[in-house]
């Protein structure tokens, strides 16, 4: 290796000096410093985040993390032409925490005044050009560009994975649905879901056998590449609900009440909820000579003397795909006042025939949680007041079955599946409670 040793390097002849070849890299000595070649418009960034006041130096770059407060920054004093600074919100806490930017005598874009930094994300570099107009931005970013995984990301509920790339979180009792990440407007801000109402209360006679209660409603939305099948009563095919990063509040409704005593319709199921999606609670089963209540689906009439009495309306509030159905009359004259069945989500309650009360409708099943599961099934109705009818059969769903006396007695809609409760027996059988409801949601998550 040679060294050539000289105090000047100067051109020849022309106004442009070269320093090595074409694929020749030039390198400055470890050790060595330079003049006069003036900055590069950029800065050298202090890696260590600043978390109270301080002075800025002239090339250098700070993050400024406010998250503990807000933080005052001082600018060089006696600046020169060229002098450069800048600073990056190291926290994303900006906008709650401001950054105050002192000015030190200099002007800040012609202005003698400090300023602000108070957008989140916000990063900032500012430039001294002269005594005029003093600093200069020259850069303002308010971009947060972030890594992010394309997909929703939550918590909350029981979470399982399914079909490999799925994440379900089920939820059989009030909670929060947290979403922490999305992306764009598609598979990654999507997703699928379920929401079943309470089960209503079967109803309760003295002579006359009672209607089983209604099954809760049953709403359901599959977002795009759901992966999955979804119930006949879907909103409109691969729509999904979006989702935004937030907590979403869910309630679920509780299964109604069995009546305490003779003559009184069972209990509505409560309403669940999430977010804009509300399902009602089934509509309680009609005690002897009485309609069954409207609801999420209706009651089931109970029996009369002289008339069977109507079952009570489904889908009630009405809502589009329809989140359930009406329940069935019940049965007249003597001896064979039986009930009618209860609503459920895909079918109406069965109405009371001689011999035998009306079986409780069907529920919907869907296989948004990895296996084929029915919901929302309607009670079964009681049995009659002279002859021991047979028994209403439970709703496929979740519904009770009903009382067929003596010393059957009515049961009860399952837990979380918004069955109604089988209806009572003349001879003094009580009706039965419905089920809980239930709120399932699906996402893809890789």
């Amino acid at each position: 290796m040679s060294t050539v040793k000289v105090n000047t390097i100067d051109k020849r002849t022309g106004s442009t000096l070269t320093l090595g070849g074409s694929g020749t890299a030039v390198t400055l000595a470890c050790g060595a410093t330079q003049t006069g070649f003036g900055r590069t418009g950029t800065v050298d960034w202090c890696t260590t985040a600043k978390t109270s006041p301080f002075t800025a130096v002239s090339g250098d770059g700070f993050f400024v993390n406010t998250s503990g407060g807000t933080i005052t920054v001082t600018l060089p004093a006696s600046p020169s032409a060229g002098d450069i600074v800048a600073f990056k919100d190291y926290a994303n806490t900006w906008d709650s925490n401001a950054v105050t930017i002192c000015r030190n005598s200099s002007k800040i874009n012609g202005v003698c005044a400090n300023t602000t930094l108070d957008t989140e994300s916000q990063s900032v570099t500012l430039i001294y050009v002269d005594g005029t107009k003093g600093w200069q931005d020259i850069q303002d970013s308010t971009s947060n560009v972030s890594g992010n995984p394309g997909f929703v990301v939550a918590t909350g509920g029981t979470i399982t994975t399914v079909d490999t790339n799925y994440k379900v979180h089920t939820f059989t009792g009030s909670g929060c649905f947290a979403v922490t990440n999305t992306f764009g407007t598609g598979v990654g801000a999507k997703i699928s879901y379920v929401v079943v109402a309470g089960g209503a209360g079967g109803g309760i006679a003295s002579t006359n056998a009672s209607g089983g209660g209604g099954a809760g409603g049953f709403r359901e939305g599959k977002q795009a590449c759901g992966g999955y099948t979804a119930s006949p009563l879907a909103a409109t095919p691969c729509s999904g609900l979006p989702v935004s990063v937030q907590t979403y509040p869910i309630s679920i409704g509780a299964g109604g009440s069995a009546p305490p005593g003779a003559c009184n319709n069972g209990g509505s199921g409560a309403n669940s909820i999430f977010s804009t999606i509300t399902s009602a609670g089934g509509g309680g089963g009609g005690y002897a000579a009485n309609i069954g209540t409207a609801g999420g689906s209706g009651g089931g009439g109970g029996g009369g003397i002289s008339s069977g009495k109507a079952g009570g309306a489904g889908n009630t509030p009405p809502v589009s795909p329809s989140q359930g159905n009406n329940g069935g009359t019940g049965g007249s004259p003597s001896p064979d006042r039986q009930g009618g069945g209860g609503g459920g989500a895909t079918a109406v309650g069965v109405n009371a025939i001689p011999g035998a009360s009306g079986a409780g409708g069907a529920g919907a099943t869907t296989s948004i949680n990895g296996t084929p599961t029915a919901r929302a099934g309607g009670g079964g109705a009681g049995g009659s007041s002279d002859t021991p009818g047979a028994a209403g059969a439970a709703g496929a769903g979740g519904g009770g079955a009903g009382s067929a006396p003596p010393g059957n007695n009515a049961a009860s809609g399952t837990a979380n599946t918004g069955g109604g409760g089988g209806g009572g027996g003349a001879t003094g059988n009580p009706g039965a409670t419905g089920g809980s409801g239930v709120v399932i949601i699906r996402y893809k998550f890789q």
